[in-house]
């Protein structure tokens, strides 16, 4: 059931699709250190107030439209995919039944990508 994303999916997704939303839940001195190109910030703590805003405020904030909650291509990663597994359980309480984790994350994505 929860479909992770592989990184060959990720390169691809990044490639050919608009409809990808891709959501790096690590903290900001990570982020600062390095970020998989076009993921939105949403550090893992503020992941369900995010979710639960309204698509305006959420527009506002992140400077995206906010994710439908059947959205298609929204994927979460981290570090290592521990806190990205964590943010996909709290968005899928919320509805966001279709959201993936990149099982890999930034680890993953920096070591094949070097």
């Amino acid at each position: 059931m929860t479909n992770p994303v592989t990184y060959e999916e990720l390169k691809a997704l990044l490639a050919k699709s608009k409809d990808l939303i891709l959501i790096d839940v690590r903290e900001t001195d990570e982020v600062n250190r390095g970020c998989i190109p076009r993921s939105i910030h949403i550090a893992l703590g503020t992941v369900e107030t995010a979710f639960k805003m309204s698509p305006e405020d959420f527009q506002a904030t992140y400077g995206i439209p906010k994710p439908a909650l059947d959205a298609p291509e929204l994927v979460f990663y981290c570090r290592s995919g521990r806190r990205s597994a964590e943010a996909i359980s709290k968005v899928r309480e919320l509805g966001y039944v279709k959201a993936r984790n990149y099982s890999g994350s930034y680890l993953d994505w920096c070591e094949r990508e070097a």
